[in-house]
């Protein structure tokens, strides 16, 4: 690390440029910093690899594809077994090779999160297997277009059984053999409509407004368990699923300019970008964060 004023004439306080006089006294020294006189940096608090996370076995749900699927091939770079919980057999078993092929450790699981029996299997296998769940990443979630004027309730109820449910029971499912080690992470994926409103997306705002607060809620209950629950909030990303809802448009470049537009920064989010932020929260490096809805939408919430 380089320091520009190394070796610059130093002025001590009192004395004037150019005037002589004498330079103070040896500096105090506390822990290994100097105070008062040339810089010295505190050793590094350890020679722990950051983001590390080796011996680590995470779930994340709707990992055959987009966010997910970054999620757990990052996951899977930095150490982790990575289980792929994914209703898609195609996808999931691809995820999970791919990552094989890239030396990490995966295995696809066929999980259902909108039926409870689904996630209770899931738990138990991986439980039975690994031995434990260090983090969950309830990343599963289904869209809906429309208003309080074309959203039936088959509607909503489709959207909360995924969206909603589902990060209950698969959060059910782990929750108490992390209380018992008093060691977990779980990260649920919320969205940019947990925080601001979104036009015609009634039922997709309303279920990710839950997300948020059920994220907050379950951060206070268990606190004191030092398991941690967190939420990340992204604007709109470009996933595979955005790329083909695009060429079902009129004009799909202008749909393109006109959904990077909403972002402040002019563009649409990468799925890479919001699996940096999954690594952070399920690392050690984030063990004073709980109940935090982390923003990831480029300016978006910032205002107009």
């Amino acid at each position: 690390m380089n320091f520009p004023c190394v070796g610059l004439p130093v002025l001590f306080v009192g004395q004037r440029e150019g005037e002589a006089g004498e330079a103070p006294a040896e500096p105090k020294v506390v822990g290994k910093t100097r105070l008062g006189g040339s810089l010295a940096l505190p050793s590094a608090r350890s020679a722990k690899k950051m983001f590390d996370l080796t011996g680590k076995t995470a779930l994340i749900t709707g990992s055959g594809s987009g966010i997910g699927e970054s999620i757990a091939k990052t996951f899977a770079q930095v150490g982790a077994y990575v289980v792929i919980a994914e209703l898609n057999a195609e996808g999931g078993q691809k995820v999970a090779s791919d990552i094989r092929q890239n030396g990490g450790q995966a295995e696809y699981l066929k999980v259902d999160v909108s039926d409870e029996s689904s996630c209770k299997s899931a738990g138990a296998h991986v439980l039975s297997t690994c031995g434990q769940c260090d983090i969950l990443v309830n990343n599963a979630g289904i869209g809906h277009v429309g208003t309080a004027l074309t959203t039936t309730g088959a509607d909503l109820d489709r959207l909360h059984a995924v969206n909603v449910k589902g990060v209950l029971f698969m959060t059910q499912a782990f929750l108490p053999s992390m209380l018992d080690r008093r060691s977990g992470s779980v990260i649920n994926l919320a969205s940019i409509g947990g925080i601001v409103g979104i036009r015609d997306r009634l039922a997709y705002c309303a279920t990710k407004f839950a997300v948020v607060g059920m994220t907050k809620s379950m951060a206070l209950d268990h606190a004191e368990s030092q398991v941690r629950f967190n939420c990340i909030c992204p604007g709109r990303v470009e996933t595979p699923f955005v790329q083909q809802r695009l060429k079902e448009y009129p004009d799909p470049q202008k749909a393109y300019k006109d959904m990077s537009a909403t972002q402040a920064l002019g563009r649409m989010g990468k799925p890479d970008e919001i699996a940096a932020a999954a690594l952070y929260l399920a690392s050690e490096e984030s063990a004073f964060v709980t109940g935090s809805a982390l923003i990831i939408d480029g300016g978006w919430s910032a205002g107009k």
